[in-house]
């Protein structure tokens, strides 16, 4: 007996026509391939998990289907299945219309069983993480102080990111208003020149001085 959940049902009975006989095929095929198989709704569309971890999941769009494995850059039958495979969609199998745009049973069964071998192992893949570039925000007042000096202005153009957030911090951790105002007049001087806020510690500007 199928240990299925009811909200996969539902998303199946309110799919489109064609997408129907897909997303039961592939139920039905997984339950026989991975009797131990959990469903759940995730992300809005139909998961399988295996002891515990994500294994696959499949999805109906307007006009396709599409069935993805979580550890699909592991498994080798997929790797082999995708040299035929040519249109790429939100899955690793392509757009799926109908059945016959399916691996075969045999070889999505032995998919299948590498997916499961890899959760048995305890396989971790690993994510790549994007890395997030905070937007440097500038004080209006510092804005206003570029804008006085058309050199400045251009040269801190130049400036990257660390570099302007480096005079920024400076004059921002001013104690007193007095001591900001002269940090930010020194600070558009030096910007003019075309010098970072630590130019003085830096060995090209130590040997102009020297000279």
């Amino acid at each position: 007996m199928l240990h299925t959940n009811k909200d996969i049902d539902d998303y199946i009975e309110n799919s489109a026509a064609f997408a129907k006989p897909i997303l039961l095929h592939l139920r039905q095929l997984i339950h026989k391939t991975c009797p131990e198989v959990e469903e759940r709704i995730k992300w809005g569309f139909p998961h399988f998990d295996y002891k515990g971890q994500m294994m696959c999941s499949m999805a109906a769009f307007k006009k396709h289907c599409a069935l993805n494995f979580w550890k699909a850059s592991l498994i080798k039958s997929i790797a082999e299945e995708q040299n035929v495979i040519k249109e790429k969609s939100m899955g690793k199998f392509g757009k799926i219309t109908s059945l016959q745009d399916l691996p075969t049973d045999k070889n999505l069964k032995q998919i299948i069983i590498e997916a499961m071998l890899l959760n048995d192992m305890e396989t971790k893949i690993i994510k790549n993480i994007p890395v997030i570039h905070e937007a440097l925000e500038i004080p209006d007042y510092f804005t206003k102080g570029l804008k006085q000096n058309k050199k400045a202005t251009i040269e801190f153009e130049k400036f990257s990111t660390s570099n302007k957030k480096e005079y920024i911090t400076w004059v921002e951790e001013a104690k007193t208003e007095i001591t900001k105002k002269n940090r930010l007049e020194q600070s558009i001087l030096w910007i003019a020149e075309g010098k970072p806020r630590n130019w003085k510690y830096m060995n090209k500007y130590k040997s102009a001085n020297e000279q």
